[in-house]
């Protein structure tokens, strides 16, 4: 995720990573998505692994966020992206959003509000798809959410 918005915020995909060490800059980047007005949060609170891999494929959701309370909580919030596959069916299953395809938005009603849902690429190295493009369908994505009012 963070070479991802790395390039978008600096062309270097390496923007958030510490010098000579294999971490990010957790200041850097909670500094970044204050400035920003980003929220991140996880689309589901509890899970069950069914194999013994990182892969959504295999995970199953027992208890999704309670996303109206979180808008709750976020009231300029205008937009959500969702990072993945698997969080994408939870926030359409939540919304009545209908299926998106990667780099798609559709504006649904939901906890009072409209709101632009976004299908993002899933920023796992394991996605087929180059960070560079990863990047720019993030950036079209945000540069949308400014226009609408971010």
């Amino acid at each position: 995720m963070w070479r991802i918005w790395g390039i978008i915020a600096s062309g270097d995909k390496e923007h958030f990573v510490v010098p000579g060490e294999k971490r990010f800059d957790q200041a850097g980047i909670e500094a970044f998505c204050r400035e920003r007005g980003i929220a991140l949060y996880d689309t589901a609170e509890e899970v069950i692994r069914l194999r013994g891999n990182a892969s959504d494929n295999f995970l199953q959701v027992v208890r999704p966020s309670d996303v109206a309370a979180l808008l709750g909580r976020l009231p300029a919030c205008h937009a959500i992206a969702a990072t993945g596959q698997k969080s994408a069916e939870v926030l359409q299953s939540l919304t009545a959003c209908p299926p998106l395809p990667v780099g798609g938005c559709a504006d649904v009603t939901f906890a009072g509000r409209r709101l632009a849902l976004w299908r993002m690429p899933s920023s796992s190295r394991a996605y087929p798809m180059k960070v560079e493009a990863k990047a720019e369908t993030y950036a079209r994505m945000w540069d949308e959410v400014l226009k609408r009012g971010g």
